[in-house]
Order: C-alpha cells, then structure tokens, then sequence
C-alpha cells in the first residue's frame, strides 16, 4: 500500500488501451519512474470511465481507437467526469483523422505508440505539468478538419464517427444538441459524398479513406 505522502508526490497513470501487450508494456515502463504511479487499466471506454471514477487519475493514457468509442468520445467523458484530469492520446496512426477531432475535443497531446520509452515518459511528464504535446510525426491542424481527405464537413465527419460507433439518429441528436432530422440530413449528406448507398458502406468508405 502506498503512502498517502507517496501518493501526493507522484502522477497517478490510468492506461487505456484494449492491446495486452501494450498495456503490460506501458505498465512496466511507468512503474519504473519514481515519480509516475500506475493507478489501473482499461480495455475501453466504458471500463475506463468506472476505473477513473474509482481511482481519480492525474493523467489518462488514451488509445485511439478502443473497440466502444475514438478518443474525441473518451475525451469529452473523461473531461466531464474529472474535469482537472490530462488525456495523452496514444496512437499507432500518425494520419488518423480522429487525432485532430481529439484535440479539438479537449485533449492534452498526442503520442506514436512506437515512440521509445525516453520520449514517451518525456510526453506524458509534460502533459503532467501543463503542456500540450504532439509527436512531431503528427500532422496536427490547430483549426481541424477531420474529414481533410473528402469534402465531408466537420459535422458531418462527427456523426458518421458516431453511427460508426454505433449510436442511433437520437442518441447523436441529443449528444450533438441537434434535431434528429438535422442529424439525418448530415448524414445523408456524408453517405452522398463517399458514394454510400447506406449508412454501412458509409463506414466502410469512411475506413478505406482513413477517416476512422
């Protein structure tokens, strides 16, 4: 058991990713810095809002893509539930075009899961004290424009990441604070641009353009 001193003194770490090995290896690298403090893992979003409620993380390490949600959803719900906590988004996807709509959503950074040891500690005491962090690898707009491959607008890229995510009409009208024929047209607006007949050969385009 630690110390409550102990406790004070260190950054507590909640890793969030649904891989076993990247977990373990994370886990391993944190626990050998003296002044990070794994406080748990999830395997995605929704254990990983029940193991930050419990534990109170100072930071939360975010992989991009878990299998219930992206990391703008995580982010905005990790923000909600601990507004002081940090969110680094750890990805194997330099290109992804959910890292922007992450960013735009509130998180503190973004890492390349091939990062070596040294920078990813690097990143996340940074993101610890206050910084924003992007791997240089990333290309990140500061004003985005998630669907920069298509001439999908932002809005529109957002609710197809959430049809995507498996969310009805209205459960992203209600998200969104949008009327569920508002929420209906945008989507038919994303499906006529990718050349969709219906919603899931939307994602699937989506996917082959790198969109989610």
């Amino acid at each position: 058991m630690l110390s409550t001193d102990r406790r004070r003194l260190t950054t507590g770490i909640l890793v969030v990713d649904d891989h076993p090995v990247v977990r373990e290896g994370t886990a391993v690298l944190i626990q050998g810095d003296p002044t990070l403090r794994l406080v748990g893992y999830a395997r995605n979003g929704v254990q990983a809002l029940l193991v930050a409620e419990r534990t109170r993380p100072d930071l939360v390490l975010l992989d991009l893509r878990l299998p219930d949600m992206l990391a703008p959803e995580g982010t905005q719900a990790l923000k909600r539930l601990l507004p002081g906590v940090k969110v680094l988004v750890f990805t194997a996807y330099a290109d992804h075009a959910a890292l922007d709509a992450a960013m735009a959503a509130g998180a503190d950074g973004c890492v390349i899961k091939d990062a070596s040891g040294t920078d990813l500690l690097a990143s996340i005491h940074r993101v610890a004290g206050g910084e924003v962090v992007i791997d240089p690898r990333i290309h990140h707009d500061p004003a985005p424009s998630p669907a920069r491959h298509t001439d999908l607008t932002a809005r529109e890229y957002d609710v197809l990441r959430r049809v995507a995510l498996g969310e009805t009409n209205p459960e992203i009208a209600l998200e969104l604070a949008l009327s569920r024929n508002t929420v209906k047209s945008y989507l038919q607006s994303a499906m006529q641009k990718l050349g969709a007949r219906n919603r899931i050969e939307a994602i699937v385009r989506a996917r082959d353009a790198g969109l989610l």
